[in-house]
């Protein structure tokens, strides 16, 4: 896979992320600062780690689902492992000023 390959899969990989919300926030996880990291090997291998807002969040089943569903669906990847990570743990300062907007914490 060459750099221009791989950077236009990683562009693809923000653009679904920015597809999945939690259902009780209407924001999207990306904007919420909810992915931690993205690493997209040479052979196609595509790594997320990601948190939730809680611990004990009840969507988390659907919401690592749509993740895995919506990254699969992307030419050029051939796998996806999601790994959920409390460390750091999340907290509002991580969201996007256009998600404190949305929230009305700005």
């Amino acid at each position: 896979m060459t750099p221009e390959e791989k950077l236009k899969i990683e562009d693809k990989v923000v653009e679904m992320l920015r597809t999945v919300y939690d259902p009780e926030i209407p924001v999207d996880i990306y904007s919420l600062g909810l992915v931690y990291n993205v690493d997209l090997t040479d052979d196609g291998e595509l790594n997320v780690d990601m948190t939730l807002t809680a611990p004990n969040c009840p969507m988390a089943d659907y919401i690592l689902e749509d993740v895995r569903m919506k990254l699969e669906s992307i030419d050029g990847v051939k796998k996806v492992n999601v790994r959920i990570v409390f460390e750091p743990e999340w907290n509002q300062d991580m969201m996007s000023e256009e998600a404190k907007l949305e929230l009305g914490l700005l």
